[in-house]
């Protein structure tokens, strides 16, 4: 009986939302192709049907346009199809299972309205956190954290915003998207499905309705059984007594360019030197002549990142080029070359990153035509 209990009360503590473009709580998603065209590009996608909680689509990418796109976004509409937003702030993680032909990392990417700087409607002013996901033919199980999304550089830019402002607030959430990506290739005619898309969430108050039920019901058993014990043992004692001698026993029982020279400085060192292994905060103090608090002011500052975490992202994106365009190295080589002596703590760290293992990284690009070098992102730094 409390197996049973516990199984259901931890089915209710972890509810799900899934994005259907049937109406619930006044709100529905809707499925829409988007690509490049609407700034002019060459790409082009077109949906087939699918249920609730799912998407397909085939797309092409051109060259066509500044910037190459396509995929598909979920957009919610209230009843009576207007623009709307909701709230997603209690949820987590967004799982689904991705299905791509050919294989290659796609982008997820969410659409959230800032009150500071969006104008109602306008998609490119509000705030679009994405990252990365793997896809293959055999479909892929995908689990991302969408409190830990990242806040592209681009539109930092274009609304004159430091690099550090990189925050965004699920609460007014309006699309969700998933396209092609920068390693995407050009000129292929490919098929995505996206299916079993959920929201998730921790709803503690069962767990601790839960707790208190199991607690309880073992409060008032242990009561019981003591009482009860006790009498008997009671009883066992009194015979005992009427025929032999009485015995008693007991027991006890968690880079861009900058104005500020000092500050160029201190970064170029960092993005020329983040491949040795004994790169350290003191070793760029002494390289470079600055303060150690400035070092850390200005990477909290402009960048939002601590030395450790700036020196990691330099050195975990140089790893991923590696990755896609060097087919001899292994990846305990690349791990070296890159600046790390341990390569369990490498593997870990690149799966942080990017959602999958380096080996499952590279087996994704393999065997597929070279992507394209002007739509990558540069390599920075040497090495």
């Amino acid at each position: 009986m409390d197996a049973l209990l516990a199984a259901l009360f931890i089915f209710l503590s972890q509810p799900t939302y899934t994005l259907s473009p049937v109406l619930r709580d006044g709100v529905r998603w809707d499925p829409v192709a988007v690509s490049d065209r609407e700034l002019g590009g060459t790409s082009s996608v077109s949906l087939r049907g699918a249920g609730p909680g799912a998407v397909s689509f085939d797309y092409r990418l051109t060259h066509g346009g500044k910037y190459p796109f396509a995929g598909t976004r979920f957009m919610a509409k209230d009843a009576k199809g207007n623009l709307a937003t909701v709230d997603l702030r209690g949820y987590e993680t967004i799982t689904f299972t991705a299905r791509c032909s050919p294989a290659y990392p796609m982008l997820l990417g969410m659409t959230v309205f800032d009150d500071k700087f969006s104008v109602p409607g306008q998609y490119l002013t509000y705030r679009s956190p994405g990252t990365f996901f793997p896809c293959n033919e055999q479909g892929v199980p995908v689990s991302i954290d969408i409190r830990r999304l990242t806040v592209p550089d681009w539109w930092l830019s274009m609304m004159n915003l430091p690099l550090a402002s990189k925050d965004y607030q699920l609460d007014k959430v309006a699309q969700f998207s998933f396209g092609s990506s920068s390693r995407t290739p050009f000129g292929l005619d490919a098929h995505v499905e996206i299916s079993n898309i959920k929201l998730h969430r921790q709803d503690y108050r069962y767990i601790v309705a839960l707790a208190v039920i199991l607690g309880t019901g073992w409060i008032m058993f242990g009561i019981w059984f003591f009482r009860t014990h006790t009498r008997t043992l009671a009883a066992s004692l009194n015979s005992r007594l009427k025929k032999d001698l009485p015995l008693v026993a007991y027991r006890q029982l968690t880079v861009q360019p900058y104005r500020d020279e000092e500050n160029a400085t201190v970064l170029k060192f960092i993005a020329t030197n983040y491949t040795n292994p004994e790169l350290d905060l003191e070793s760029v103090v002494a390289g470079t002549g600055a303060n150690r608090n400035k070092v850390n002011e200005l990477l909290k500052t402009e960048l939002g990142m601590t030395f450790t975490g700036y020196v990691n992202k330099l050195r975990l994106t140089e790893a991923a080029r590696l990755l896609t365009e060097t087919s001899t190295a292994t990846v305990a080589e690349i791990a070296y070359s890159v600046g790390y002596g341990n390569v369990s703590y490498f593997n870990r760290l690149f799966k942080e990153e990017y959602g999958c293992t380096p080996k499952a990284f590279r087996t994704l690009a393999s065997d597929q035509p070279s992507f394209d070098t002007e739509s990558r992102p540069k390599k920075v730094g040497n090495g």
